[in-house]
């Protein structure tokens, strides 16, 4: 008898390749497409796109002093999204260059470092320029003169 049953059950089954499942997938939105395609992140890193070179001609000391301030070049066989932006000839062979720019990425620490440095310069130049400032004050005629105002309520009239 239970033979019987598991006979038909078998027999009611239908094929699992005639069934179809069907996904639903969330509707995409039309975007712009971006001027300069991003990298996948890396950790510990963060890129840049780097300037070569402007209306044809080569910028050396724009991409030489990045170079010395701890940016290097991004090499295609590295980055394999991007391996169609690689370039085949010239100085810079083998990394990605596009329209005069080419990727390249830097240490975060470094990063951290630079803005600590430039923070630090700013705060000595603020202070430098309150010192100056506040050394030409003379208490007859401080140059900071607490300004109050005050609001009476009443008739406004003397009558």
């Amino acid at each position: 008898m239970d033979q019987n049953v598991a006979a038909e059950k078998a027999q009611t089954r239908i094929n699992r390749e005639l069934e179809s499942r069907t996904v639903a997938k969330r509707q995409q939105e039309w975007r712009p497409p971006e001027t300069l395609p991003s990298p996948n992140e890396r950790p510990g890193w963060r890129h840049r796109w780097i300037r070569t070179s402007t209306t044809g001609q080569s910028d050396p000391s724009n991409i030489s002093s990045k170079l010395r301030e701890g940016y290097e070049p991004c090499k295609a066989e590295d980055y394999p999204e991007m391996m169609m932006h690689a370039t085949t000839e010239g100085r810079f062979k083998g990394n990605i260059e596009m329209g005069g720019l080419m990727l390249c990425r830097i240490p975060e620490e470094f990063l951290k470092q630079r803005e600590s440095y430039y923070a630090n310069q700013n705060k000595s130049q603020m202070e430098a320029v309150d010192n100056n400032f506040l050394r030409e004050s003379d208490p007859r005629m401080p140059l900071f003169a607490e300004k109050k105002s005050k609001v009476t309520f009443g008739s406004g009239s003397g009558s």
